[in-house]
């Protein structure tokens, strides 16, 4: 068994271009035209477009929407160049919302990607 976590994006294209081209995933499937699995080390992420007003599924009444919202499940990064990974993504569209940085501590970020997704940024060294 293995698992893997998906994200929605409005646009596969625009997701790919923030995970695959800013954040250095790399593609290794497109198994159908909408949905892409990207690959870093062992850790694999899939992309699935869905459109902004789409419910998530028969009969909710909640729908999908692309402004910062709050989900339970998040992806963390654990990177090598803390500085760097954060400059990358912000300049890919991405909102560092809080870092901490010092006190003998690695440093971490809570962040949001283009779509409204939180992640988290971890930096692997003090």
């Amino acid at each position: 068994m293995h698992y893997m976590v998906t994200i929605d994006v409005p646009s596969l294209d625009e997701g790919l271009h923030f995970y695959r081209d800013a954040l250095g995933m790399a593609e290794v499937t497109r198994p159908i035209v909408s949905y892409a699995i990207l690959q870093c080390g062992s850790s694999k992420l899939g992309l699935m477009e869905k459109s902004a007003g789409s419910k998530p599924a028969e009969g909710s009444v909640d729908v999908r929407r692309y402004e910062r919202h709050w989900t339970p499940v998040h992806i963390d990064f654990h990177v090598d160049d803390f500085d760097e990974f954060i400059s990358r993504a912000l300049d890919a569209g991405a909102q560092c919302e809080r870092k901490f940085e010092g006190n003998g501590h690695p440093p971490v970020a809570f962040c949001s990607d283009p779509f409204g997704n939180g992640f988290c940024v971890l930096g692997l060294k003090a």
